[in-house]
C-alpha cells in the first residue's frame, strides 16, 4: 500500500512538471518588443548644467514643477550623489542581463494579461531609500543605486533589515510587487488573515511571473531565513490559532507580523532568531495551498477572491518539520 501511494505521488509530480514545462514553452513563444533600458542616470550625472533644458523636456516626469534649475544643478554636482553614480557605473556597466530578464518578465505578464503593453524602462540614481523600483503603465523606474549589494560601503549606517534587500536579485521582485499594487485593491478586511492573504497573493504573483527566482529573492529573505520559516511553520501556525489571531483586527498585528522589521514579534524567546514579515510568508503558503487545490482558478480570479474564502478552501495545514 505504501509503495502504491508513493507511485501516485510520483505520477502526480510528473504530470505537474509536464504541465509547467508546457506552459513555460507557451510563454517563451510570446512575442514582445526588445527591451532597451534608458540610462537616464548616465545622461544626468554624465551631463552638464547646459543639458538640463533638454533633459527636463525629455523626462518631464522626473522633474517636478516648482523647483528652480539650481536644485537640479546642485544634485548634478552633489558629491554623495556622484559617489552613488560612480558605484552604479562599477556594478552596472551594461544592463544586457537585466534587459533579457525584463523581456522574460514581460512575456509572463502578457501570458496572464494579454492586453499588457510593455512600458519603457528608465534607470536612475536616487538617494531615497524608501522608494525602490516602480511600475506604471507608461514607465518602469529602476533606481540602480538601491541595488548595489547589501555589502556596499555606501549603505553603512542604514537599517540592516532594509539593506539586505538592496541586492540586484530584488529588482524584478520589486517591479512585480509594484505591478501587483496596480491590479489588487488594498484589503477591506484588516484582520491578520486578511493582511496575510493580501501579501500572500502578491508573493504568489511572483511565483507566476518569476518562476526561476528563488523564494528568498521573492520575499527578500536570506536562504537561512527561508529555512527558519519552513522549520517553524507549524509552530507559528499553532501560535496564531491558539491565540485566536486570524480574525483579530488589532492594528498592532500589522507591525508585529506584516510590516518590514528586523524580526517578527511573537513575544517569545525565538523572536530575535526570526525574520520580519512572517505573516506575509504564512499568507503565501496559504495562497499556494489554495491554488494547488483549486487549479481552475485564474490569477485574476485569485486577486478578486476574499481572504476567508481562500483560507477555507486552501486546506492549509502545515506539518512539523
Amino acid at each position: 500500500m505504501k509503495k502504491f501511494c508513493l507511485l501516485i505521488i510520483a505520477l502526480t509530480a510528473l504530470v505537474s512538471c509536464n504541465d509547467g514545462d508546457k506552459k513555460e514553452g507557451e510563454i517563451a513563444a510570446i512575442p514582445v518588443d526588445e527591451v532597451k533600458i534608458d540610462r537616464f542616470d548616465e545622461k544626468f550625472f554624465g551631463g552638464t548644467p547646459q543639458d538640463l533644458p533638454q533633459l527636463k523636456d525629455e523626462y518631464a516626469y522626473l522633474f517636478p514643477p516648482g523647483n528652480a534649475d539650481s536644485v537640479w544643478v546642485n544634485k548634478m554636482q552633489d558629491p554623495f550623489q556622484n559617489e552613488l553614480y560612480s558605484e552604479v557605473q562599477k556594478k552596472y556597466k551594461t544592463l544586457d542581463n537585466l534587459e533579457a530578464d525584463l523581456e522574460d518578465l514581460f512575456k509572463h505578464i502578457k501570458y496572464y494579461y494579454p492586453n499588457f503593453k510593455a512600458p519603457e524602462v528608465v534607470a536612475l540614481v536616487s538617494d531615497d531609500i524608501e522608494t525602490k523600483a516602480i511600475y506604471t503603465d507608461n514607465v518602469i523606474l529602476i533606481p540602480l543605486s538601491l541595488y548595489l549589494g547589501a555589502d556596499n560601503y555606501l549603505y553603512e549606517g542604514l537599517t540592516q533589515y532594509k539593506v539586505k534587500q538592496f541586492e540586484q536579485s530584488q529588482i524584478l521582485p520589486d517591479i512585480v510587487n509594484s505591478f501587483y499594487t496596480q491590479k489588487a485593491m488594498p484589503p477591506k478586511d484588516r484582520s491578520l488573515l486578511g493582511l496575510m492573504v493580501y501579501y500572500g497573493k502578491e508573493l504568489y504573483m511572483q511565483d507566476a511571473f518569476l518562476p526561476n527566482a528563488t523564494d528568498a529573492a521573492k520575499i527578500g529573505y536570506t536562504q537561512q531565513e527561508i529555512d527558519w520559516a519552513k522549520v517553524n511553520e507549524e509552530e507559528m501556525w499553532r501560535y496564531f490559532i491558539e491565540r485566536n489571531l486570524l480574525y483579530n483586527t488589532d492594528p498592532k498585528l500589522f507591525d508585529r507580523f506584516i510590516a518590514p522589521a528586523p524580526f517578527s514579534k511573537f513575544y517569545l524567546e525565538l523572536d530575535n532568531e526570526s525574520p520580519g514579515r512572517l505573516g506575509r510568508w504564512v499568507g503565501w503558503q496559504i495562497v499556494r495551498a489554495y491554488m494547488e487545490n483549486n487549479k481552475d482558478v485564474t490569477l485574476q480570479e485569485l486577486l478578486e477572491t476574499d481572504a476567508k474564502t481562500i483560507f477555507e478552501n486552501s486546506k492549509y495545514k502545515p506539518k512539523k518539520e
